[in-house]
């Protein structure tokens, strides 16, 4: 790693050699000098550009120089917005870090406080989700991070767009005022700037893409296609026949379209290995899934927005986003699943005619280049007989369709920008035969505009217990 193997020592050098990291990316380049010199940082990055190592690093070194050890308890603390994403970075850890002798911790809830209790105040690093972390500062006597050294804020917008704020603020307030403070952030919102000036002191502030012509990866080739609601399904399943030997991703709107949709192609048979992702699974299906699409070479993975931010799926091919995205931000954070460290991706975005005006504009005001595809009608393949057949024979997936449907009307009602989404546009009567075999009068009386009255859900069991080996 040129400059930067200089200021590090033989065993991280070795991690890092191991786990293939060779050449570094620019937020890097520009973050760990800083950092290595005990400064705040504010960093500010294209998804994709490497910023998981661009705090690990200089963890790791700051530790290191310490001369941390088990005795010294908690030295660094790094948040992420979820658990999918905390996962990640701790596997990240464990790799780059397994020559270290430090002790490192996955905080994200999964059993009882009690069960953490001997284990979380010997842990040197460890990395969380904002509530769990939280719930030990009230709860947990034997928990503190008085002598803490180093904090990490990873994808600081996302934790604050998901509500956890006030957790924030709360986190901070307990944290010694003499740490370091490492703020990674993929957009400068006001609250994200608001964060900084409470949580840093003096920070460098590293903008790697702030004069780039594009928000977006150059290696990215961007298309969109305007099409039909009813003839979506249709496209999809072309689209998959014709990349056989892709991994590709497909993002939809809601996790009830996942879910039935994942049952249909499983049974249509595109002749690729099809998996779901969601945030109606449990965490340790949620890591199965992400694991075993990592693993294979080609497969496609159909995800809700909770596969969009931060997790790394190497050698992604192609983005798809199934439905139009909330919003220009929600478009660059799923492409970025793809192109990720300089290599090259494609993207391709599906619309309704009401929708390509709003979603286009918002796209060129955000400097994301994207071009319009037409579609082939003569590549287009029709299921709808294999589909009309399949929910003939399984009256449980006729009423998982009828769900799906409400569902994804009520994502679209509840949409804000009604520039881009209007429920009065789409062709319901037609969608709704032609997707699912239903005919529009027996939803008419669901209410699409509000949830449907269920049993209080009991929370998920969370998966990961603390770990306490050696990185």
């Amino acid at each position: 790693l040129s400059n930067i193997q200089k200021k590090q020592n033989i065993h991280f050098k070795k991690g890092l050699l191991e786990g293939q990291y060779r050449q570094p990316t620019e937020i890097q380049k520009q973050t760990i000098g800083f950092a290595l010199q005990g400064k705040d940082v504010l960093g500010a990055a294209k998804t994709g550009s490497g910023k998981t190592l661009a705090f690990l690093i200089p963890v790791l070194e700051c530790l290191y120089r310490h001369q941390w050890t088990a005795m010294d308890g908690l030295g660094a603390l790094i948040i992420s917005p979820t658990r999918e994403l905390a996962y990640q970075t701790f596997e990240v850890l464990r790799k780059v870090g397994k020559n270290h002798e430090f002790s490192a911790g996955l905080v994200i809830g999964g059993k009882d406080l009690k069960d953490e209790l001997l284990k979380i105040h010997r842990t040197n690093i460890i990395i969380c989700t904002p509530g769990r972390l939280l719930q030990h500062m009230d709860e947990n006597s034997t928990f503190h991070a008085s002598d803490l050294h180093m904090l990490v804020l990873d994808e600081a917008d996302r934790i604050l767009d998901m509500g956890f704020a006030d957790t924030l603020n709360a986190i901070v307030e307990n944290l010694p005022k003499s740490r370091q403070t490492l703020l990674f952030s993929a957009t400068q919102t006001k609250s994200v700037k608001d964060l900084a000036r409470l949580s840093l002191k003096n920070p460098e502030y590293v903008w790697v893409h702030e004069q780039a012509k594009f928000s977006t990866p150059a290696t990215l080739e961007q298309s969109y296609m305007v099409c039909e609601l009813h003839q979506k399904v249709n496209m999809l399943f072309s689209f998959l026949r014709s990349h056989l030997h892709k991994k590709i991703i497909v993002f939809f709107a809601c996790c009830k379209e996942v879910q039935y949709l994942f049952r249909v192609f499983c049974r249509l048979r595109p002749g690729i290995s099809v998996l779901a992702l969601h945030g109606k699974q449990q965490q340790m299906k949620r890591v199965e899934v992400y694991n075993d699409f990592v693993r294979k070479k080609a497969a496609v993975l159909f995800a809700t927005d909770i596969a969009a931010r931060g997790l790394d799926f190497p050698a992604v091919n192609w983005v798809v986003q199934f439905d139009c995205p909330e919003d220009a931000n929600t478009y660059i954070h799923r492409v970025g699943r793809t192109a990720r460290y300089k290599e090259g991706g494609e993207a391709l975005l599906i619309l309704l005619p009401s929708e390509e005006k709003g979603m286009t504009t918002q796209l060129q005001e955000k400097k994301v280049p994207i071009n319009k595809i037409q579609v082939n009608p003569e590549k287009l393949v029709s299921v709808q007989q294999k589909l009309e057949a399949f929910l003939a024979q399984e009256k449980e997936q006729k009423e998982r369709a009828q769900r799906c449907f409400v569902s994804y009307l009520r994502s679209v009602y509840l949409m804000k920008n009604k520039d881009v989404f209007d429920v009065f546009q789409i062709k319901l009567p037609e969608y709704a035969m032609w997707t699912f075999e239903i005919t529009f009068a027996k939803i008419t009386d669901r209410n699409v505009n509000g949830p449907e009255k269920k049993k209080k859900p009991t929370r998920p069991s969370l998966c990961k217990p603390l770990h306490m080996n050696p990185i």
